[in-house]
């Protein structure tokens, strides 16, 4: 009795750790493939609440000036240089897209974005300034671009929350580190992105373990993604994730299991 008893505790200690190649980043060696892939090569379209950040420069300041805004918005000079900003500031001197999709600069007014690439919202602020107000002004640069990614990201995470990283691209790996890395507990096999498309709410999942993520197409997320990172069965199961957490939760087991058979023979 005394045996099974052993082999069946041998077991669960076994079965009850977290295994390394579960813990393990990008796994296994990259397929060889002939052709070159152009990965997530479909432009983002614009959303609501999206922040954009909105450069007008000329060499004539005054045209500049009448596209600016505010005084606290130094993205926008007739130099075109770029200061760089904290982290709330692009929240104010950045244009944010409202629920109807639009945004509203000084003198254009307001200007629908939604569903639109950066470039095409570029040509849009450039068609209307020359037609409308500079014909013939050669030196007008106007750039358009996200102010950065933002991504929620929950669940086994280290650091949890709401960020923004200023890249114009955003893999999965980068959206992970930036959070403090998963927790020993986490399901790195099955990490799910809930994304809100033109479809409606659409949910993938992604294997981080695995080296060949780099060919897939969820390998760089969107702005607003929410990244979610779901428990292993060790969590629920409550045996530690090494092998001497493990160890001491299957003793302490035993001891109790023990304890518990002596007193009954001693009643």
């Amino acid at each position: 009795m005394k045996k099974y008893l052993v082999l069946i505790l041998l077991i669960c200690f076994l079965a009850s750790c977290v295994s390394n190649k579960e813990l393990t980043y990008l796994q296994g060696k990259p397929s060889n493939s002939k052709e070159i892939k152009r990965i997530n090569n479909i432009p983002y379209k614009i959303q609501i609440d999206d922040i954009l950040n909105i450069t007008i420069s000329s060499n004539n300041p005054k045209i500049v000036d009448d596209f600016q805004k505010g005084n606290i918005n130094s993205n926008i000079r007739s130099s075109g240089g770029v200061n760089g900003q904290s982290n709330n500031q692009g929240y104010f001197s950045d244009y944010s897209v409202n629920n109807y999709g639009n945004i509203r600069i000084p003198t254009l007014g307001e200007i629908n974005v939604l569903g639109y690439t950066e470039l095409e919202v570029r040509k849009k602020i450039e068609n209307k300034i020359k037609e409308e107000y500079v014909n013939n002004d050669q030196s007008l640069f106007v750039s358009v671009k996200l102010s950065g990614i933002r991504y929620t990201i929950i669940g086994e995470i280290n650091q949890p929350g709401t960020n923004i990283i200023y890249q114009n691209r955003v893999s999965i790996i980068d959206a992970i580190a930036s959070s403090g890395d998963i927790t020993d507990v986490g399901n790195r096999k099955e990490i799910e992105i809930i994304r809100k498309t033109t479809k409606g709410t659409e949910v993938f999942k992604i294997d981080v373990t695995d080296i060949n993520i780099f060919d897939t197409e969820m390998f760089y997320i969107k702005p607003n993604d929410i990244i979610n990172i779901k428990p292993l069965p060790e969590k629920s199961w409550g045996t530690g994730t090494t092998g001497l957490q493990s160890l001491s939760t299957i003793i302490s087991i035993f001891t109790l299991i023990t304890s518990t058979i002596i007193l009954a023979r001693n009643l």
